[in-house]
């Protein structure tokens, strides 16, 4: 049975809230809860602790928010265009367009370092650009998009894996890249990242009710005034700016598009004008969780949050398989 709607919206904000302030307290250095309070209300005395606060963990945690929830609105979205429960932003190319533009960035001699988050979002782009080129030239059914992004995939794939041989090199940096980690984010990298997960988020509540239209099948929802076609290109552009931009703060950051929008289905049910905000806020939950335990577990070291997403997500996906989430692909 589905929760009741803002019963549910509360609670998924309440664990957001008490995960934020979590996050924001605990980590390899510990804070006891009185001087936590007074370095979060910038008491003289605590500067040490503010600066722990507000340089390192804010920023941090801000990004698994937006991590969370960009990757949760691809995921739901790829989910419902294609008809797909199995699909997730790596199906449309992201995450192999971003690696293999961050590798072949760190492949040019004198390349910026800190151009590398905005060399990940335009690979990313980039990548969902030309799937739905091939797609369209198919006819851009939900079966056309699922095989051009698998075939483009894995084409990248094989460029990651050639630039890896050529330099052993880069192939070290581009695996720090390719874990996904929310250490050393800084604030000032989060500001594009931000609105571009903002703006998708507003735009996909928007494209709700015709979301819901497509679920009826492409005649039906067609024959309703929907441009199926249309639609499912703007999902997919969609799509890829919310991933892109969580790929190019944090790295490839896998699963969270995946489980999100099936955890979040689990509660409120397959309407899109629900399920879209509600998969945003499971997925900031499922990193902002996931990085807290990497963090507290391990200290004074840290688990980077895509191992343990990863080490959530795989059997999450058997699961779906053994249930018979194969069918839907």
């Amino acid at each position: 049975m589905k929760t009741k709607r803002p019963l549910l919206f509360l609670s998924l904000g309440a664990a957001l809230i008490a995960l934020i302030l979590l996050s924001m307290r605990f980590g390899s250095v510990f804070i006891d809860g009185k001087s936590f309070l007074s370095a979060l209300l910038r008491r003289e005395g605590f500067a040490a602790q503010s600066a722990i606060i507000y340089t390192l963990r804010l920023p941090r945690t801000c990004a698994g928010i937006l991590a969370g929830a960009g990757l949760g609105l691809s995921g739901v979205l790829l989910q419902s265009v294609t008809d797909n429960k199995m699909a997730s932003p790596g199906l449309i190319g992201v995450n192999s367009g971003a690696g293999f533009a961050v590798i072949l960035a760190l492949s040019l001699p004198f390349f910026p370092i800190g151009l590398i988050p905005i060399a990940a979002f335009g690979g990313a782009f980039l990548a969902t650009l030309a799937i739905i080129a091939i797609a369209g030239r198919m006819g851009m059914t939900k079966n056309t998009v699922v095989l051009s992004g698998i075939a483009f995939s894995a084409i990248l794939s094989a460029g990651i894996s050639l630039l890896s041989l050529l330099d052993a090199d880069v192939l070290v940096n581009y695996n720090a890249f390719s874990v996904g980690s929310l250490a050393g984010v800084e604030a000032k990298g989060l500001v594009l990242p931000a609105i571009l997960i903002i703006l998708s988020l507003i735009a996909a509540t928007f494209a709700a009710r015709r979301i819901n239209l497509l679920a009826l099948g492409a005649p039906i929802a067609s024959s309703l005034g929907v441009r199926v076609k249309a639609l499912r290109v703007i999902c997919m552009l969609l799509a890829s700016a919310a991933a892109g931009a969580a790929v190019s703060a944090v790295g490839l950051l896998g699963f969270v598009g995946l489980m999100s929008p099936h955890i979040a289905r689990a509660l409120v049910g397959a309407d899109a004008r629900k399920l879209i905000p509600c998969t945003a806020l499971v997925g900031a939950d499922l990193v902002l969780a996931a990085d807290l335990c990497g963090r507290v577990i391990f200290a004074p070291g840290e688990m980077p949050v895509g191992v343990l997403m990863a080490l959530l997500g795989a059997p999450f996906f058997l699961g779906i398989l053994l249930k018979g989430g194969h069918r839907d692909a």
